[in-house]
């Protein structure tokens, strides 16, 4: 092979990477630029715009407190009380972690601790409140 055939087969291979980069990179920009538009969905501006879930047995032992809390509308401090935990640093703890930190011996008592406080400060929902008779 000539030197002027290699040096024609190498620019046309440079031109031709070129053109693969520049496509491949403007398509990436315009995706980020796309990506970049949609933000989070908005977050509610208070806990009772969101339904209150009523149903205790629906909790799960891979959930958190403030999670359960916040499905609940009842106040995290409420439920560490009642399972008697410190809620500093145990709070990103799942429910079975904190069974198997705090009670090794009694598997499920962390959830079952957790319906009852749950189920015992729970407020009564607003659609299931009685309507007040219509005044004389």
């Amino acid at each position: 092979m000539s030197l002027k055939v290699q040096r024609a087969l190498i620019s046309v291979l440079v031109i031709a990477g070129t053109l693969i980069v520049g496509f491949f990179g403007v398509r990436a920009i315009l995706a980020f630029r796309e990506f970049r538009r949609h933000g989070p969905p908005p977050f509610p501006e208070s806990l009772e715009d969101q339904p209150t879930e009523t149903d205790v047995e629906l909790i799960r032992e891979w959930m958190t407190v403030p999670y359960i809390a916040m499905t609940y509308h009842v106040h995290p401090k409420s439920i560490f009380d009642a399972l008697g935990i410190n809620p500093k640093g145990n709070d990103e703890k799942s429910l079975t972690q904190l069974n198997e930190q705090f009670f090794p011996g009694k598997p499920g008592i962390v959830i079952e601790l957790v319906k009852a406080a749950v189920s015992a400060n729970q407020a009564v929902p607003k659609d299931t409140m009685p309507d007040m008779p219509a005044t004389p």
